[in-house]
């Protein structure tokens, strides 16, 4: 493999964020390829028996095992990285294993979390169920409340773990002061950033430690496959979070890796369209609605705050209907042009219920602590033009009694 301009430093870190994304972490064989080869291998040859000894052994660089190296699987990290700011990525085969990873290689029995309660759903499950069984204490607390990150401090808090925006309740957490207190008391701070992703929001230049994402959402952008990815210093990637993932293996497939990498080539112009789009969306289901959550518009409680960490307000929101679960699903079920899925960061449109699919498995109590009610709806905007979306909601919220 050879190495071109993407591979060295003192040249990538005079590029813009929009050059990285196409030329960041590159590499050519020696065919010469112009797109990112893809490297369908599990395994390598060595010339020598002294070869593949000083590679194992760490003093000769090479690849061993796609569980811990394989060239398109770099490339995307390397890629991720450059974007994020950070000094290095390990990808990750899911968004869950990217969020698991980054706790789990850092934690022991004894150890304490804080934690958001607005979150995504299996988050959530990770900080109430999985923590626990391993002896890790936890403490969910409103992620708004600059106070509520002090007063959870312990003398064995290890982790401050949250989203911004949160998933599905669009809350803001103080970048900033959240990470800045982690920093002062020696707790590692670990943000999931899918709902931005660099291209809106780096955690990184706020004071975080680790930031998490599920590549699946808008590094991808077209639904086609499952992907996540922990960025970091070289200090944690290579002596915490390497260990963990080597011995795991919730490795990434290079397939999916030359996927994303392909994704993050329009990811700028995508998130940037996506935004106008929620926007002007946003700024019409605002007046049909009892209640709209949306960083963009000065109606959400945290809007400046938002304005101040974020480029811009992404493409996904929330609204909140009076008429609990049956209204909401007379909404999804009036959609002719917006598809009912949870997932989100697509070039497609997509609407669901949080309360019977994201966050079903947390349970009512749960739901209702972090502000997930019955009558909640989260719509991630798409590509398409805004006027066709605004008419299908009009459509659907006419037909909710809306």
């Amino acid at each position: 493999m050879k190495r071109t301009a993407g591979q060295d430093r003192s040249i990538t870190a005079k590029w813009r964020p929009a050059t990285r994304a196409i030329r960041g972490g590159t590499w050519r064989s020696e065919m010469g390829e112009t797109s990112e080869a893809l490297f369908l291998t599990s395994g390598y040859c060595y010339d020598d028996a002294a070869t593949v000894a000083a590679r194992f052994a760490g003093e000769a660089e090479g690849m061993t095992y796609s569980r811990l190296q394989n060239p398109t699987v770099q490339m995307l990290e390397e890629r991720i990285a450059l974007l994020e700011g950070a000094e290095a990525c390990r990808a990750q085969a899911t968004g869950m294993a990217a969020m698991t990873a980054a706790l789990l290689c850092q934690l022991s029995a004894g150890d304490h979390v804080v934690a958001a309660k607005a979150a995504f759903g299996s988050c959530r499950w990770l900080i109430d169920s999985l923590c626990p069984r391993f002896g890790i204490e936890t403490t969910v607390i409103d992620a708004r409340d600059n106070a509520a990150w002090e007063t959870a401090i312990r003398p064995n808090t290890k982790v401050f773990f949250f989203e911004t925006p949160a998933n599905p309740t669009m809350d803001i957490v103080d970048l900033a002061f959240v990470c800045g207190l982690a920093r002062a008391h020696g707790i590692t701070s670990v943000v999931d950033n899918a709902f931005c992703t660099a291209a809106l929001q780096r955690p990184l230049e706020f004071g975080a430690d680790v930031v998490a994402y599920s590549a699946t959402k808008l590094m991808d952008g077209q639904g086609r496959v499952l992907a996540g990815a922990v960025c970091g210093s070289e200090e944690f990637i290579n002596d915490k979070l390497l260990p963990f993932q080597r011995n795991t293996g919730p490795n990434l497939s290079p397939f999916n890796a030359w996927v994303v990498l392909k994704g993050l080539e329009t990811l700028s112009l995508r998130v940037a369209q996506q935004s106008a789009n929620a926007r002007k969306v946003g700024q019409f289901v605002e007046g049909r609605v009892p209640r709209i959550l949306h960083p963009g518009l000065a109606s959400h409680p945290q809007h400046n705050l938002a304005a101040q960490q974020m480029d811009d307000c992404g493409a996904i929101f929330s609204i909140v209907l009076d008429g609990g679960r049956a209204q909401a699903y007379k909404l999804l079920d009036a959609l002719e042009l917006i598809d009912i899925s949870n997932n989100i960061g697509d070039s497609r449109s997509l609407m669901c219920h949080p309360a019977s699919t994201t966050h079903h498995g947390v349970g009512p109590e749960a739901r209702e602590d972090m502000g997930v009610s019955e009558g909640m709806l989260r719509l991630n905007v798409g590509l398409e033009d805004a006027d066709d979306l605004i008419e299908d909601l009009d459509r659907a919220l006419t037909a909710a009694g809306l």
